[in-house]
């Protein structure tokens, strides 16, 4: 059997791939019957996942009340689903190619309804804080799955285009809609959106086992469990590191994380090379189609998402804007990219999903810098046309990144891919998130607001450096992609 090129198989022999799923009518290549069932049942479960993990941007000065809850303890209850998500989304996506997407997908969906309703009921900060960890654990099965779960029910093609938008459309949704729901319903209490998280993800946990077809690739060998382990030490290390350093980057817990993290790191790299059955075939860093789609997750994290996530607090330190009216800022940049995600199918084929990914970071770059000076300047109306234009460019990103994840891949370890593109957008974004506070808040001054100001366009800058960078690696693993395939003609 041919290999892609600079893709080397595992040493235990492999399964060969399955052949195109027929349509409901028997065409290979379209969409395998209840297809369209799945991408519902597949959305919907998104939505609820990503509704949760940014409810704490407007439920946390509740959380903090009831709780007593410090400075230091607010970091954690942002990040601990972060952190969760991150530490085991490869490891989720991995054993779902090799134990079943359905069956990590309704698991993932029943965790989560279970640990968000732990939340809900939690009474103090150390007990939340666990319990959204392991709803970002729950949450990294349901990621890494779904994207599975999709690309079987989608054979490539522009059916598959379509069903990648609605699912990057439903994580706009959830970005979009999470903060607004949470603002409304903590005029009654802040546990209240929870409560209702944790009973759509139940309904929704028995939709998922009545409708989704199970689907698996298992391959030779013990599984990894070596492997995963180390691997999700290591991003848990990596995740806490960023966010004990919220409090001083000298510190030696971080120091002691950061080192933990690399050695951890290292001992993984090891073991993969060693077993039979790797969760991550480290030859996949060895094409660049990978490479693009990795690297472009991880500026998509550093750039767009650190970047917009916390520009919306920084309006409200800086000119006084209320948390419900940043939320609905917040909501105009990601209900765009809704949209726009939703549209993607309407680009031509000749537009690949790296361009699609290069306009999409210039966009959202151009959007960061016509916000210049708006802080300055008191006036948030300012910011409105640049949360439009990078809305419109985060759509597009949120459309191309997960075509990138499952096609850069064998076709058998979708789920791995996914799991991996996932990773590199979560940890992106969590550093981009450490970065972004870094930068806005140590400009010098007297006076606190007009110092977080000047933060504030120095921030903005260093974004649209990491969105350009981002845009010209997308470029330049497609042009060493192009060079690769005329060598390769020229050789016959």
């Amino acid at each position: 059997m041919e290999t892609l090129p600079g893709f080397r198989t595992s040493r235990a022999p492999r399964r060969p791939a399955a052949p195109e799923a027929d349509g409901a009518d028997g065409v290979p290549g379209a969409p395998v019957r209840g297809a369209r069932a799945v991408l519902a049942t597949v959305a919907l479960v998104t939505l609820v996942a990503l509704m949760n993990y940014t409810a704490p941007m407007l439920t946390l000065p509740g959380m903090t009340a009831s709780f007593g809850t410090g400075v230091s303890g607010q970091a954690w209850l942002m990040n601990a689903t972060p952190l969760g998500l991150a530490a085991l989304l490869l490891v989720s996506g991995s054993l779902a190619d090799d134990y079943g997407r359905k069956r990590a997908f309704v698991t993932g969906t029943a965790g989560l309804a279970v640990t968000v309703a732990l939340g809900a009921a939690a009474p103090s900060t150390l007990i939340f804080t666990l319990a959204r960890i392991a709803q970002g654990f729950a949450s990294a099965a349901v990621i890494a799955s779904s994207l599975g779960l999709i690309a079987q029910a989608f054979p490539a093609g522009r059916h598959r285009v379509r069903a990648m938008g609605v699912w990057g459309a439903a994580l706009s949704g959830g970005i979009a809609a999470g903060p607004v729901a949470a603002a409304g319903l903590g005029t009654l209490d802040w546990r209240v959106c929870y409560v209702l998280y944790a009973a759509a993800a139940l309904v929704l946990t028995a939709i998922a086992a009545r409708t989704l077809p199970e689907s698996r690739a298992p391959r030779p060998g013990k599984p990894d469990l070596l492997g995963a382990a180390l691997l999700g030490l290591a991003l848990t290390a990596l995740l806490a590191a960023l966010t004990v350093g919220r409090d001083g980057w000298l510190r030696p817990a971080v120091g002691g994380l950061a080192g933990a993290a690399a050695v951890l790191l290292a001992a993984f790299v090891v073991a993969e090379r060693r077993s039979s059955a790797p969760m991550l075939d480290l030859a996949l860093f060895r094409r660049p189609e990978f490479l693009g789609a990795t690297s472009g997750a991880l500026f998509v994290g550093l750039g767009v998402i650190g970047l917009f996530s916390y520009f919306p607090a920084l309006l409200h330190q800086t000119i006084g804007m209320p948390e419900l009216g940043t939320a609905w800022l917040f909501c105009l940049w990601s209900g765009t990219a809704l949209l726009v995600a939703l549209q993607a199918k309407r680009l031509p084929p000749q537009f690949t999903a790296r361009h699609q990914l290069a306009l999409g970071f210039a966009l959202s770059a151009v959007g960061a810098l016509s916000m210049l000076g708006a802080m300055q300047a008191g006036s948030w109306a300012r910011t409105v046309p640049g949360f439009l234009v990078a809305g419109v460019g985060s759509g597009l990103l949120n459309a191309a990144l997960p075509r990138l994840a499952v096609e850069s891949v064998p076709a058998d370890r979708a789920s791995m891919g996914s799991g991996a593109n996932n990773t590199a957008r979560y940890i992106g974004s969590s550093m981009g998130l450490s970065l972004t506070i870094v930068v806005a808040t140590s400009a010098p001054g007297a006076d606190s607001a007009d110092a977080l100001a000047h933060g504030a366009d120095t921030a903005l800058l260093t974004g649209v450096g990491l969105m350009l960078a981002g845009a010209v690696t997308a470029l330049a693993f497609r042009e060493r992609t192009a060079r690769r395939s005329r060598a390769a003609g020229a050789a016959r």
